[in-house]
């Protein structure tokens, strides 16, 4: 099925790049973004100049995601792609490998951090590198600076405006990094345990010096068996842990067999709250944006850990 979509792609015409305005209103820059992150992103730096189509709506898991024949006409007729590009959009490789050959004008975030900082994860008996980079305020600050220079790049006649927002985000993000900073202060060192439904937090684990567990590990695309949950049942009791989180965009049932597993061992943990993992909120509450759900996030994990 995702060949007949590639193949659609490549019979929509010619989609080399030429111009703004293939869609929508023609004085704006067309960019469509996969999740919901990069949609908010792309909003922040492109203002009232761009018209941003997200493929991926709020609670939308983007490792398990099938593009439909609509979202790759949608790309296809877009000025710009912005995409992951760290294997997190995993059913989607041979869409984007069609669009580059085709020199349709993409955003690759990944691209903009240095490979050194990236943290590695074994998948099927192989080192990859972890794609939840947004959870590093560090790392979406450089995603800020990739995106001003693409847009920029596209659209040179409104660069100033898009490097004027990237600076006066990313002033946003440093005031972000310190909040998370002093929120964190307020856990015991001991308490900085946080076990959730998938391995998504490790970057936020590495910069604010918390040990992170996940069931599913970085991917979603391979369940959690019997012993997967007993084994983070008896690390769970062995540390004392007072809470487990679940996510916004994965079912809850792996957390709460968690749950059950750790009262068979005679303790109990409370489930903390819904963090935001590969997702943001809905777009009409304040975690529809990334600052938003970053704030919402640490209030959720600070409060049931203290």
């Amino acid at each position: 099925m995702l060949l007949s979509f590639v193949i659609l792609a490549s019979g929509c015409g010619n989609t080399q790049d030429t111009g703004q305005g293939n869609t929508g209103d023609s004085h704006k820059l067309q960019v469509v973004a996969t999740t919901t992150m990069l949609s908010d992103l792309v909003k922040q730096i492109g203002g009232d100049q761009v018209e941003v189509q997200g493929l991926m709506k709020a609670g939308v898991d983007p490792h398990l995601y099938q593009a439909t024949a609509g979202d790759v006409e949608v790309m296809n007729k877009a000025d710009i792609v912005v995409y992951n590009g760290i294997h997190l959009e995993g059913k989607m490789g041979a869409i984007f490998d069609n669009l580059e050959k085709q020199k349709k004008s993409i955003i690759r975030v990944g691209d903009a951090i240095d490979p050194a900082t990236l943290l590695d994860f074994e998948e099927g008996g192989t080192t990859v590198k972890d794609p939840h980079i947004w959870f590093s305020v560090a790392n979406w600050k450089l995603a800020a600076e990739a995106v001003a220079k693409g847009l920029s790049k596209k659209d040179p006649a409104h660069a100033t405006l898009y490097e004027a927002n990237a600076k006066k985000y990313i002033a946003q993000l440093d005031e972000l990094d310190t909040y998370i900073h002093e929120q964190v202060a307020t856990v015991p060192e001991t308490s900085r345990v946080l076990v959730t439904a998938h391995d998504a937090f490790s970057y936020f684990a590495r910069d604010y010096g918390f040990t992170v567990k996940g069931l599913q590990g970085v991917s979603t695309v391979s369940e959690a068996g019997t012993g997967d949950i007993s084994e983070l049942a008896d690390f769970i009791v062995a540390h004392h842990i007072k809470a487990i989180f679940v996510e916004s965009s994965v079912p809850t049932k792996t957390i709460e067999s968690l749950q059950a597993a750790v009262k068979a061992k005679g303790q109990d943990v409370v489930i903390g709250g819904e963090l935001y993992s590969d997702s943001l909120g809905s777009s009409d509450t304040p975690e529809g944006t990334y600052i938003g759900m970053y704030k919402k996030n640490i209030q959720i994990i600070t409060g049931a850990l203290r």
